[in-house]
């Protein structure tokens, strides 16, 4: 049953995508939907948990290693930091300390779609950082990038946490080249990759014994009823999630445990979903060395250097628009 037109012409993104992904042969929610307030502040639980190493590695590599970062940029005047998907910028704040009692002249501009976390995080810097620019920025990354003029300085995009791991790969490409034409000849990209590693490790830090990423992935639908008006019982769907080694992807899933009629009221809309129906959540791709290389090299950038943890779990990439 379509959508009523004089309903359509007044869909929030939320509400279209999820018209999409519903009515999909295999219905999926974009992962970009995680993270409401209430879903941000799940995601700090989950960085917490000593079982999510990739908070930890990156962590390490730019506390320990902000030095030799700040020294691969090679910027002679004053620069920005541009980072997309900030949240509450805990590992960054290690590169940002250092750059800070160093006397470099910088600019930070966290951008992210939570407003609470830019708050939230305007406010800690503030006490923690007291001499530092910030300029932070709520939205959606590209919808900012668009409005921003960067011309006439250095910029330092940063896309940590392997945020990128979350796109299909030629969303990934298309994300990258997306940001290529917002950057300058000279400006740079430090982007988290998380490598494969030991399946075991892997799988124990996207299927936590907590329940912490189970509450996460049920928040989507907590915010669907919220947000839309959708009458879905959440505890007629679990959480599910599995690690292929061989092509480096865990897949996230919320399994429909009954038959079941979803209405979404802001759609005017019903969606059938069967016993044991699936709905994607999220992708989270382990890279190889090589496939960042070829990633890289797809979309325009050049490799510069590979920022590692000591257990080489995890990489931070530097790359250079020609």
């Amino acid at each position: 049953m379509p959508v009523p037109s004089n309903v359509k012409q007044r869909l929030s993104p939320l509400a279209e995508d999820i018209l999409k992904g519903f009515s999909a042969e295999e219905k999926y929610i974009p992962s970009k939907y995680f993270y409401d307030d209430e879903g941000s502040r799940l995601f700090q639980k989950i960085m917490e948990m000593p079982e999510y190493y990739l908070t930890r590695s990156e962590m390490e590599i730019l506390s320990v290693q902000s030095a030799d970062i700040a020294s691969a940029l090679q910027f002679e005047e004053p620069f920005n930091i541009v980072e997309l998907g900030a949240g509450d910028a805990q590992k960054t704040q290690e590169l940002l300390k250092y750059l800070v009692h160093q006397q470099v002249d910088f600019t930070y501009i966290p951008i992210d779609i939570s407003e609470e976390a830019m708050q939230q995080l305007q406010q800690k810097l503030h006490t923690s950082l007291p001499g530092l620019q910030v300029q932070p920025e709520v939205g959606d990354y590209f919808s900012i990038l668009k409005g921003m003029d960067f011309s006439g300085r250095s910029n330092l995009f940063l896309f940590l946490g392997s945020n990128i791991g979350n796109y299909e790969p030629d969303d990934a490409k298309v994300l990258l080249g997306m940001l290529y034409s917002h950057m300058q000849p000279g400006d740079k990209l430090l982007i988290g990759f998380d490598l494969q590693k030991a399946p075991s490790v892997i799988h124990n830090a996207y299927d936590d014994p907590h329940g912490v990423t189970r509450s996460f992935n049920l928040n989507l639908l907590h915010r669907i009823n919220r947000e839309l008006e959708a009458d879905m019982v959440v505890d007629q769907f679990d959480f599910y999630c599995f690690y292929n080694p061989f092509n480096g992807e865990v897949r996230s899933v919320l399994v429909s445990l009954v038959e079941q009629e979803v209405t979404v009221g802001a759609l005017q809309q019903s969606f059938h979903f069967s016993p044991n129906e699936i709905i994607r959540t999220e992708l989270s791709k382990k890279y190889t060395l090589t496939e960042i290389e070829n990633l890289a090299q797809a979309c325009g950038y050049r490799v510069e250097k590979h920022f590692y943890d000591h257990n080489h779990y995890f990489t931070d990439s530097l790359w250079r628009k020609e």
